[in-house]
């Protein structure tokens, strides 16, 4: 009997076949069990809007007017913020800005 292989992205177990390839439902990977064993890198590299590499102490531009959340303040299209720190997401950088420690993504910013 065929056994129907595990996702290879996130090890579930609900995969089933879809005619041409086989598809897991949890995180939505469709893949190909014959074809050479897909290495999946994840690379946890922080990175700016435009693909650059952002490391601690960088100074960087936002790109976009952003709301802060539970605040009326408006952090404005070209704010220059120095010295940036990395947090354990990759996705985001703790800074400073007007004397306020916040957190902003860096998809909105770039180097």
């Amino acid at each position: 009997m065929n056994e129907i292989p595990n996702c290879p992205k996130c090890a579930g177990e609900n995969t089933y076949f879809d005619g041409s390839l086989y598809v897991c439902p949890d995180c939505a990977h469709e893949f190909n069990p014959d074809a050479a064993s897909e290495e999946v890198t994840v690379d946890n590299t922080p990175r700016d809007s435009n693909g650059a590499e952002l490391m601690d102490g960088d100074a960087v531009t936002v790109i976009k007017d952003l709301k802060v959340k539970g605040s009326s303040m408006v952090i404005k299209r070209g704010t220059k913020v120095k010295s940036i720190r990395l947090t354990d997401v990759p996705e985001e950088v703790d800074c400073k800005i007007d004397g306020s420690s916040i957190v902003l993504k860096t998809c909105f910013l770039k180097k």
